[in-house]
């Protein structure tokens, strides 16, 4: 089903397994996320994660004693179950986790996001990088150590800039190839991986230049949002073109123009954080 083994070889003496981090009151209610295979279970005719009572679940003992808790929101618990077969659960159905952006608030998706990250580290960590031999999980945070050399490893988060480039009236969209090659037609702005040694400001600068070619000035930062397609933790920025003109990587970018904020293509989905700079550039050009 998942992960890090748990033995009770590596507990303190005296501990509990499951407490008190995996106790949860039958009188309770708590937020379930159930993953499989990178997707989330979303309950029939709605667009939530289940909240109910763990009776309500109808799930076997057995996984319900693997549940993970890994936060709160609104006060109640939040737990992890991973792995559960849809053709036991008749209260929902697994779903690409993009399917919530815009429909529930960003606390929540942030928690759907935590849940997937969780997930895919423990299915990924289940031998030490360092060593090969087996890992078990750490019961009183997110981890995984090796039984031999004691390497212990942590959820990967990759940082990522994302920027909405200025010009005047005008703001720098780009349809990039993955979009292009999926048929699926959405302007947006540019964003990158910030590579070992390297601020995020400068990130900005090199990604910019090396996807279309021109400088950009006065960066300012506007707020940051997990991205767990698979564990990207995206910084906003907003910046103004420079110099240069538009010369694409075809590699990355299929085409990339400058749109009025009155005449503007295809944009991301609300709920990301994309969808938000281009709003705010689009407020500000409007103030001016």
């Amino acid at each position: 089903m998942y992960n890090c083994e748990l033995s009770k070889k590596h507990q303190p003496e005296g501990s509990q397994m499951s407490e008190p981090k995996n106790r949860i009151e039958e009188q309770g209610r708590a937020w379930w996320f159930l993953i499989a295979h990178q997707k989330i279970l979303i309950q029939d005719n709605s667009d939530m994660v289940p909240y109910a009572r763990i009776s309500a679940l109808n799930l076997p003992i057995e996984i319900l004693a693997n549940k993970i808790k890994i936060g709160e929101y609104q006060s109640h618990p939040c737990y992890l179950i991973e792995g559960v077969d849809a053709s036991i659960i008749d209260f929902g159905s697994y779903e690409d986790a993009h399917i919530l952006l815009g429909k529930v608030d960003s606390d929540l998706f942030n928690m759907v996001g935590r849940a997937l990250q969780v997930s895919l580290f423990y299915q990924t960590h289940q031998y030490c990088g360092q060593c090969g031999e087996k890992t078990y999980r750490i019961e009183e945070e997110i981890a995984c150590q090796c039984e031999q050399c004691l390497h212990r490893s942590y959820p990967r988060i990759s940082p990522c800039i994302i920027v909405a480039i200025r010009k005047k009236n005008e703001i720098l969209l780009a349809l990039h190839q993955r979009h292009y090659k999926n048929n699926d037609a959405i302007y947006t702005v540019l964003a990158g991986f910030a590579e070992a040694g390297e601020t995020l400001e400068n990130c900005l600068k090199r990604e910019v230049y090396e996807e279309v070619g021109i400088k950009v000035k006065n960066i300012r930062y506007i707020r940051s949002q997990p991205w767990p397609f698979p564990h990207s933790l995206m910084m906003a920025y907003i910046a103004e073109y420079d110099s240069g003109d538009i010369c694409i990587d075809k590699n990355e970018i299929y085409s990339a123009a400058w749109y009025h904020i009155d005449n503007l293509p295809v944009l991301p989905n609300k709920g990301t954080v994309a969808r938000e700079l281009i709003h705010q550039v689009s407020v500000e050009c409007a103030s001016c």
